[in-house]
């Protein structure tokens, strides 16, 4: 039996464009990037004609592009860089932000350096975006820590207005687009954010590597010391396999953004569709709006029943794998936090289904099939 793969949230299989590129590399190219014999000038070309390709899909300088291990560690620089270097006392984020940037901010909020407000959001995700504006009021040169795409519930944050509010305010913007990167056209020259986190494997790209886009209008001290790196931003060996695989992801999912785009909402909506048709009193967490919320993923709050605890562990058996929350918090008997920070009902079950160019519509038949047959 082939399984069926809703979790994609997580993280995405692999494009056999990108494999392929990867592997060429890994046959003909070993030299180290920071060499200066033949070899390493040659992985040094690659290191730097990735950065050039990913730096003109997003319309910026290749000097503001700094690859790193993935989004953890490029929102961990972010934030603990620009408090400690820019002299920032003040931070705004959202109770229902990624733990790469809520738990690195409460850290430094521990440790005395910096002191911490939370926007608040409603229902649905959305952050309040008058609230926000009085939080940077009342504390001018915030770093300002929110994300694009919400990963377990979708909801979608307007960051060009976000952006705008820091500006008014002298506020560094930092936002998190793991989720959304190579979903939808960032333009950084109209942006007005100072970073930006990326993560390939969330856009069939591999693991282990991503890239943090940071402006030129800020300078901050690196994190991971040890070399010059990254122009004296990430100590450490180039990732050269990685990020060619970073750069060849990035330029597939560019070139068919709009089909995609438009092939998954499909998905997302039949799904939505489906579920209202067959499951009684079935709903939703976060947006499901198209134009509020992101298109590859649906996080669906099922009745509260005996039967419905046991959903996520009965589909993943008949060879459905979706997710209760998000992945990178697996292991942890803690419920969601994004789903209490929502005010989500904690009796009924909630479980994400996530969705890519690789999804067909006969799965989501399965799918819904094997839920009216576990609920009935």
């Amino acid at each position: 039996m082939e399984r069926i793969y809703l979790d994609n949230a997580a993280t995405t299989p692999i494009d056999k464009e990108v494999q392929e590129a990867m592997v060429k590399v890994m046959e003909h190219q070993y030299g180290n990037p920071s060499s200066i014999h033949a070899h390493g000038r040659a992985a040094r070309t690659i290191v730097e004609q990735s950065r050039k390709s990913i730096a003109t899909l997003l319309n910026t300088s290749p000097s503001e592009i700094f690859f790193t291990s993935g989004g953890t560690e490029a929102d961990n620089t972010a934030i603990a860089s620009s408090i400690n270097t820019l002299g920032i006392s003040h931070a705004i984020t959202s109770t229902i932000e990624h733990h790469a940037v809520k738990h690195t901010l409460r850290e430094l909020e521990k440790a005395g350096k910096v002191k911490l407000n939370f926007v608040n959001v409603d229902d649905k995700g959305n952050i309040d975006i008058n609230h926000l504006e009085q939080l940077l009021a009342n504390n001018p040169r915030s770093l300002v820590s929110l994300m694009h795409a919400n990963n377990e519930i979708g909801t979608l944050t307007d960051i060009e207005r976000v952006g705008e509010l820091c500006e008014q305010y002298d506020a560094i913007y930092h936002c998190d687009t793991v989720q959304t990167m190579g979903h939808y056209p960032h333009d950084l020259q109209k942006l007005k954010l100072h970073f930006l986190a990326c993560a390939a494997h969330k856009f069939h790209g591999p693991k282990g590597v991503g890239f943090l886009h940071i402006n030129h209008r800020v300078k901050i001290a690196p994190i991971l010391l040890g070399g010059a790196q990254e122009r004296n931003m990430r100590g450490g060996t180039e990732n050269i396999y990685g990020i060619v695989g970073l750069a060849k992801a990035l330029q597939i999912a560019y070139a068919e953004m709009p089909t995609h785009h438009t092939y998954i909402q499909g998905l997302k909506t039949y799904m939505i569709e489906q579920l209202q048709l067959h499951i009684p009193d079935i709903r939703f967490n976060g947006e499901t709006d198209s134009s509020k919320s992101l298109y590859t993923v649906l996080n669906v709050s099922f009745p509260a029943t005996a039967k419905s605890e046991m959903l996520l562990f009965n589909l993943d058996i008949a060879g459905i794998s979706a997710s209760g929350g998000s992945a990178c918090s697996s292991g942890s008997n803690i419920g969601s936090h994004v789903l209490t920070g929502i005010q989500a009902d904690p009796q009924r079950p909630s479980i994400r289904f996530s969705f890519s160019k690789y999804n067909k519509r006969e799965e989501i038949d399965l799918t819904i099939q094997k839920l009216k047959q576990f609920l009935s």
